[in-house]
């Protein structure tokens, strides 16, 4: 297994850097530029000076190179200085945001907390939710719990979170005042009411995304645990004598996760991505509200920087995932 993972990070570094190079390009050449957000009063020698500020007079091959060395540790400039003329040593500022003058990374450490706090406990619990709902609904298949299970999946799966959002505001908010309407990212946890206050603020966006999540994990479940136990290694179970609880949660529900666990771990990405919609909609300060200040500011290199983030996530855990099939499932082995 060390061999596999050690061959697909190999394959995974020019994967991304060519996908970092799609990315950059394609938000690169799309219209905007920090001239627009400049107003017009500006002197013309005012504004080359700002534009020059934010690294935006180089051309596309000096800005690829400084925006790929903000994710690195080490300063490559000096390995690649005097290619194609270009003097990158010299420069060492870092890629700026062109909506705040900050360095991309300090922007994106400041809201990270945010969304890790909100979306991140939405989907632990969107998945504490759906497993179990997943599992009693395959073994009592056709019950009254699954035919409940199946109709609120139906309802979180098909009902988009800007409406589902919207309708908590109005019933937990409005109507029953039970929930603040605006996620106050300025709270600090310093005592028990103020934790008690975080919790209420907290409780209507992550409602609202673990119903999402859960939905559709639990049909998962549903279907994978019912495909699995129609097999014949579950009626030799049953036939060596074994309980129902053994059969199901000891053989079946391994199985029966393998599929589960693709779901899960691609699904893991979103959580630093951020619920664009949901961020927006109840005021959290996070990534996705940052993604979308961005794209409305044309913030390039925010926009590159957040783009190039999410694929590097999703080629992490797909790989995380695949090494995971290997421990449920002992038929599988890397060579």
């Amino acid at each position: 297994m060390l061999t596999f993972t050690l061959r697909r990070l190999l394959l995974a570094l020019p994967t991304l850097l060519f996908i970092s190079l799609i990315i950059f390009l394609l938000v690169d050449l799309a219209p905007g530029s920090p001239m627009s957000e400049i107003p017009l009063t500006v002197p013309p020698e005012v504004r080359q000076k700002m534009i020059e500020a934010l690294g935006a007079d180089q051309p596309v091959f000096v800005r690829y190179i400084l925006w790929l060395r903000q994710f690195f540790w080490v300063e490559p400039a000096t390995l690649i200085d005097g290619w194609f003329g270009l003097n990158l040593a010299g420069n060492e500022q870092r890629i700026l945001s062109w909506q705040s003058r900050s360095p991309v990374f300090t922007v994106i450490g400041q809201r990270i907390p945010q969304t890790l706090t909100v979306i991140g406990t939405a989907y632990l619990l969107g998945i504490a939710i759906a497993i179990p709902i997943g599992i009693y609904s395959a073994y009592r298949q056709y019950s009254f719990f699954d035919q409940l299970g199946t109709l609120v999946a139906m309802i979180g799966f098909s009902v988009p979170t800007f409406f589902s959002g919207t309708l908590f505001i109005i019933i937990f908010a409005v109507w029953l005042h039970w929930f603040p309407t605006k996620y106050d990212t300025t709270l600090l946890v310093t005592d028990w009411p103020s934790f008690v206050l975080q919790l209420k603020q907290m409780a209507m966006p992550v409602m609202v995304l673990a119903l999402a999540n859960a939905a559709a994990i639990s049909r998962y479940m549903r279907s994978s645990m019912l495909e699995n136990m129609g097999q014949d290694y579950v009626r030799t179970a049953r036939a060596k004598g074994m309980t129902e609880r053994v059969v199901v949660l000891k053989h079946v529900l391994r199985n029966s996760l393998i599929p589960v666990v693709t779901v899960i771990a691609l699904g893991i990405p979103s959580i630093f991505g951020g619920a664009i919609i949901t961020e927006n909609l109840f005021g959290v300060n996070g990534i996705g509200a940052a993604l979308i200040g961005a794209i409305h500011a044309n913030d390039l290199p925010m926009v590159q920087t957040l783009a190039f983030i999410f694929a590097v996530l999703i080629v992490v855990f797909n790989l995380i995932a695949d090494v995971l099939y290997g421990l449920l499932d002992p038929r599988i082995r890397y060579e």
